[in-house]
């Protein structure tokens, strides 16, 4: 399994506009081919920072998923309304126990 963790810091006053492209682009990545979850998380101690939560099946259904179109304008769109440079770290992972 490949796990994705990202976080952005929206600009003042852009939150809503960050979460509605946000759901958006959750909402269109769970019907992607090996996606196992997605989802997009306001940080309680930071409103401003939005954090992603990304389980997909295998590296190369994550690369697919890098190459569709709509994805790639989602982290265009968002990286506009970013404070400070988007975060995303990428780790192959186990299920050590349900």
């Amino acid at each position: 399994m490949i796990l994705v963790l990202g976080s952005v810091v929206v600009q003042d006053g852009r939150i809503a506009e960050a979460l509605r492209i946000s759901l958006e682009h959750v909402a269109r990545s769970r019907a992607e081919p090996g996606c196992l979850a997605h989802a997009v998380h306001q940080d309680a101690e930071n409103p401003r920072r939005l954090v992603f939560v990304e389980q997909w099946s295998d590296q190369a259904a994550l690369a697919e998923h890098f190459k569709v179109p709509a994805s790639r304008q989602f982290v265009k769109a968002l990286g506009q309304l970013a404070a400070q440079p988007p975060e995303m770290s990428i780790y192959a992972a186990e299920q050590l126990s349900s």
